[in-house]
């Protein structure tokens, strides 16, 4: 049985790798000098058994194949440990990194440091392996959208901070969508500058093949992915509700967690996003005008019966000064509040750096209801929290 693969011309090189799994390491390698990588079919038809473990990506192959091959392997084959050998500088791990590469082997690795490597491979497998059999009717991902009816409550603020405390629950396995197609902020809020946006996800091309798709995310520091929204306000009026319901099922299919940022109010895309969701966070700050825009938009759902049954209200800049009470805020909305997020400075700073609170690791009042909330999409909380998804809050 073959349960590593390796491709390279490199005979030294296969041989550490030989000298790694007879140290103990059960399962054999088959070595490939070379696999076209506009043909990866070619590849499986070679291998004496159906799914490898673990793929090494040999030195003296071009990087270009390599990172193209890696992509292909990362779409088709999501399970498999795909392992890069190369120089780690920073603008190389961030092209392995787009490509869905788990790990990075210096050239001149001697077989013990192989053989660490490739058995933290096999248990990655493992892992992976493990959580697709538990959840074998459920292999799409969560879509978590969040809404607020007005503007200013500090929306994408907390969807860039569920995403990146997502990042350190899944890494690799997040993406964020920017669907306020026209004044987006999602790209300054987690300093990026993307070269792809929204409008080249929902292309002919992107729509077909999740490969392509793939291509037009951006890669963030805080391992997670990002499509931000398009350049200019004229482009948004080309994407379609269509589009978007299209572009969030190709997503949810190759990520564990998609967030979506949204437009304020209800607009037809934020209503097509809506239907993809399987978790809404509602924003509203402490605040008249928001809490009753909130109470609107919630009976407007109701009626319509597009109200997702696993719901998530967050209180956003909560201040006890401000004359309201988490009993009022409840009770003009209709629903209990599940999370209180003090209104912090720190939360400000940190925006307007476009460094997210919950990667910059800052000590704040804030940081524990942003952590609170990305907690609740834990799987392991989910699993044993049930009882306590919705609970009084205190401001």
């Amino acid at each position: 049985m073959s349960r590593f693969v390796l491709i390279t011309p490199n005979t030294d090189f296969d041989s550490r790798v030989r000298q790694a799994l007879a140290g103990g390491l059960p399962g054999g390698l088959q070595t490939f000098a070379f696999v076209n990588p506009s043909d990866p079919a070619e590849l499986f038809a070679n291998l004496n058994q159906e799914r490898p473990e673990v793929l090494i990506l040999g030195p003296d192959m071009p990087v270009e194949d390599a990172l193209r091959l890696a992509t292909v392997f990362d779409v088709q084959l999501p399970e498999l440990s795909v392992i890069l050998v190369g120089d780690a500088d920073p603008s190389f791990v961030l092209l392995a990194m787009r490509a869905g590469i788990r790990d990075i082997l210096s050239p001149g690795a001697d077989p013990a440091q192989i053989r660490v490597l490739l058995e933290r491979a096999c248990q990655s497998f493992a892992s992976r392996n493990r959580t697709a059999a538990k959840q074998p009717d459920s292999p799409k991902g969560l879509v978590i959208g969040v809404f607020s009816p007005k503007g200013g409550v500090g929306k994408t603020t907390i969807a860039t901070n569920i995403a990146i405390g997502l990042g350190k629950v899944a890494p690799m396995s997040v993406v964020i969508v920017d669907l306020d197609l026209q004044f987006g902020d999602v790209a300054s809020g987690l300093y990026l500058n993307p070269e792809h946006t929204v409008t080249d996800a929902v292309s002919s091309a992107a729509s077909h093949d999740s490969l392509v798709l793939k291509a037009f995310l951006t890669v963030h520091p805080g391992s997670i992915y990002a499509l931000c929204a398009p350049r200019t306000p004229e482009e948004a009026d080309d994407i379609t509700p269509q589009q978007v319901t299209r572009l969030l099922e190709q997503l949810a299919q190759q990520f564990q967690y998609v967030i979506v940022d949204t437009a304020p109010g209800l607009p037809e895309i934020g209503l097509a996003a809506l239907e993809q969701c399987t978790d809404v966070v509602w924003v509203t700050a402490m605040d008249v005008p928001s809490i009753r825009g909130l109470r609107s938009g919630l009976e407007i759902l109701r009626r319509l019966d597009l109200l997702p049954e696993t719901r998530h209200v967050v209180l956003n800049m909560a201040d006890s000064k401000s004359g309201l009470s988490v009993q009022d805020v409840e009770a003009t909305i209709g629903a209990p509040v599940d999370i209180s997020i003090p209104r912090s400075k720190a939360v400000a700073f940190s925006t307007n750096r476009g460094i997210p609170v919950l990667q910059d690791g800052r000590k704040d009042p804030a940081v524990k209801g942003l952590r609170q909330l990305v907690e609740r999409f834990d799987p392991a909380w989910r699993a044993t929290a049930q009882k306590k998804l919705h609970r009084r809050v205190v401001v």
